[in-house]
C-alpha cells in the first residue's frame, strides 16, 4: 500500500513555517531532475500536434536543425538548443523564441539563449517582405555580440531544416545531451560564461 505524499500545513504561502519549505525544497529536487525527460515527452508530442502546412512535423524540424548542428561539429550547447529552439510553438505559439530561451537560460552559455531568444525576428528576414513587413528586423541588434552567430544559427541550421528528405537523426540520440545538459548546477557561472561569444562552428560540407 502507498503511502500518502506528505503536503504542507498551509493554504496561504505566508502561512508556511520552515518545515513547510523545508518539505517542499525536498519534493523539489526530484521534480528538477525530472526536466529533461519532460521537455523529451513534450518534443515527442510535437510529432501529434503540429503546425500544419509544413512538410514536416516540429518534432522533424527540431532534430533536423540538431542534426545539422551536430554534423557540423557544435558543442553541446549548440546541439540541444537547435533541438529545443521550438519547444515553445505548442503552448507559446506568439512568443515560442522567448519560451525556449527561458526554458535553457539557466543551463547554457549566453551567447546560446541569446540566439533562442531572438531567432524569430532573426527568421523574418525570409518570409517578412511576403507581409509587407520589414525583412530586416534584425538590423536593430546590429552591434550585438550574438548579431552574427544568431544569422549564423538561422541560415544554416533553422531555415534549412524544413526538408523531409534529409536523414535527421532520431529523438532518443539526444536524449543523454539534453538530460547531460539539464543536469548541470542552474546558473552556474562556468556554464553560462557570461560575454563569451564563440559562434558557430566551420560548416562543414
Amino acid at each position: 500500500m502507498n503511502e500518502k505524499q506528505p503536503t504542507v500545513s498551509f493554504t496561504q504561502m505566508k502561512d508556511g513555517t520552515r518545515a513547510d519549505y523545508e518539505l517542499l525544497e525536498t519534493l523539489e529536487k526530484p521534480f528538477l531532475a525530472g526536466t529533461a525527460d519532460r521537455l523529451l515527452k513534450e518534443l515527442a508530442a510535437q510529432a501529434e500536434e503540429t503546425l500544419s502546412g509544413y512538410r514536416i512535423t516540429r518534432l522533424e524540424h527540431g532534430l533536423q536543425a540538431a542534426t545539422r548542428a551536430r554534423h557540423d561539429g557544435a558543442d553541446l550547447d549548440w546541439v540541444v538548443a537547435a533541438l529545443l529552439h521550438d519547444i515553445g510553438d505548442r503552448l507559446a505559439p506568439q512568443n515560442h523564441d522567448r519560451m525556449a530561451a527561458e526554458i535553457l537560460r539557466p543551463y547554457v552559455r549566453e551567447e546560446v539563449s541569446w540566439v533562442v531568444e531572438h531567432h524569430g525576428i532573426f527568421q523574418m528576414a525570409y518570409y517578412a517582405h511576403h507581409f509587407d513587413w520589414d525583412p530586416e528586423e534584425r538590423q536593430r541588434f546590429k552591434d550585438h555580440p550574438c548579431y552574427q552567430s544568431c544569422a549564423d544559427f538561422c541560415e544554416r541550421w533553422d531555415q534549412s531544416s524544413f526538408d523531409p528528405a534529409y536523414p535527421m537523426d532520431p529523438l532518443d540520440s539526444f536524449a543523454e545531451d539534453v538530460r547531460t545538459v539539464f543536469a548541470r548546477k542552474a546558473y552556474d557561472p562556468d556554464v553560462l560564461r557570461t560575454g563569451v561569444v564563440t559562434g558557430l562552428p566551420d560548416p562543414v560540407h
